[in-house]
């Protein structure tokens, strides 16, 4: 179990990485040991990586993991979609089924690390546990299981239950807490799709006073809280009432931005999910105008917030919102582009925040993120330069999580997805 990766080119995860020649990166068990001058050291299986870079696994910060991001021609029923899966035996192995294999897929798409931020029941904790067991392949999860919504509010019903009062939302908490997740969500806004008006997408379902209370409780318990949130109004109440990170965003006032230094509070940026609404061709994406044009406030709106958290010295993640339509488990690798592109920063940095700093975000900074001695053996090899293109990473000949290794992986790609995607790299 003592493994030698040497002929590499090292990208460690740092903010202002430079790439490294003549290393070798030892590898004990499921820890990398040390990073030495190139060698070749008794006791160890020398595997040589032709010259390759190896880098950081990605760490994805908001996947659900029982969607595919199949491209559908009308919008879909959740409520009804969930019900069916756990409806007996048969349909929930099925899930089970698709559980293990969104995963896999997860895995050898070169994310090592995910955080789940909405599932159906405990699915999210089981998968996760069965895959620190051995008995699946896949990367290591940060586990929400269902997130808490209101009654009309964002996957009320589905992924999330529907809380009237604040009380009940604290009992919610202490439900999803028994199974014990790594988090607690709330749907605090509404979502593009639940829009009924042109222009205002995300409008605030969650009253304050229950928020504040699942996220006093969930504090109390040791859980950090996300929030589903898609308008300024949304952010401010989210800020205010002890939400940790903003998942997707919008554009943020002088306010808002005070709240998220004053809270300590984070931006999880997830570009790849508005993108399809706001940018295709309505006769390919099959969106109205109405969410066309909403699906351009809410992309543009979370652009603006990550621009603007990173002016402001606010940590910025990087996550995709896995499962929407043309959001694939296996395209993390577009969300480093997207976010190159649209918010000005350097491949470099993209790909620091895909890995160091989503680690440092997601609290387990000390575990894994970057390449040193002490951290996970959670890393990625691909034949290109990530920092000259993005886009080699789409292409990898090697992972390797918690030390095991998966050569030359490969995943089921969708033809449709990737032909429309491609037009914006």
């Amino acid at each position: 179990m003592k493994k030698a990766f040497t002929n590499l080119i090292l990208l460690d995860g740092s903010e202002n990485m430079i790439p490294r020649q003549g290393v070798t990166v030892l590898v004990e068990d499921d820890r990398i040991t040390a990073v030495l001058e190139e060698c070749s050291p008794d006791g160890y299986e020398v595997i040589d990586l032709g010259g390759h870079y190896l880098m950081p696994g990605l760490i994805n910060l908001h996947v659900h993991i029982p969607a595919s991001g199949k491209p559908r021609n009308k919008p879909m029923d959740a409520k009804k979609n969930v019900k069916f899966a756990t409806a007996n035996a048969l349909t929930r192995k099925y899930m089970e089924h698709m559980y293990k294999s969104y995963c896999r897929m997860e895995l050898l798409s070169g994310v090592t690390t995910f955080r789940s931020v909405g599932g159906v029941e405990n699915y999210d904790t089981w998968i996760r546990d069965l895959i620190l067991a051995g008995k699946a392949a896949g990367p290591r999860i940060l586990a929400g299981n269902m997130a808490i919504s209101v009654p009309g509010g964002h996957m009320a019903g589905s992924l999330a239950y529907e809380a009237t009062t604040p009380d009940e939302a604290v009992e919610y908490v202490r439900k999803i807490a028994k199974d014990k997740p790594d988090l607690i969500k709330l749907m605090v806004t509404g979502g593009l799709l639940d829009a009924t008006v042109k222009g205002e997408p995300g409008v605030l379902k969650m009253a304050p006073a229950i928020v504040k209370s699942a996220c006093d409780e969930a504090h109390k318990l040791g859980f950090h809280v996300a929030a589903h949130v898609e308008s300024p109004q949304g952010m401010q109440v989210a800020l205010e009432n002890g939400v940790d990170t903003i998942e997707h965003g919008a554009k943020p006032t002088a306010k808002t931005l005070r709240l998220f230094k004053e809270r300590g509070a984070v931006h999880v940026a997830t570009l790849s999910p508005a993108l399809p609404y706001a940018l295709f061709d309505p006769q390919v994406s099959h969106v109205t105008e109405m969410e066309r044009y909403n699906g351009e406030v809410v992309f543009h709106g979370i652009i603006e917030c990550a621009k603007q958290c990173l002016a402001n010295d606010i940590p910025v993640g990087l996550g995709t919102d896995t499962g929407c339509p043309y959001v694939t488990h296996y395209d993390m690798w577009r969300e480093l582009q997207y976010f190159h592109k649209c918010c000005g920063v350097s491949n470099s940095f993209a790909l620091h925040t895909a890995t160091r700093r989503n680690a440092e975000i997601a609290g387990i900074g000390a575990v894994t993120g970057s390449i040193e001695a002490g951290k996970c053996a959670d890393f990625i090899v691909c034949a290109g330069n990530p920092l000259d293109d993005l886009s080699v990473l789409r292409n990898l000949s090697m992972v390797v999580a918690r030390g095991k290794i998966f050569r030359d992986p490969k995943v089921k790609k969708m033809p449709q997805v990737e032909a429309e995607l491609d037009k914006f790299i």
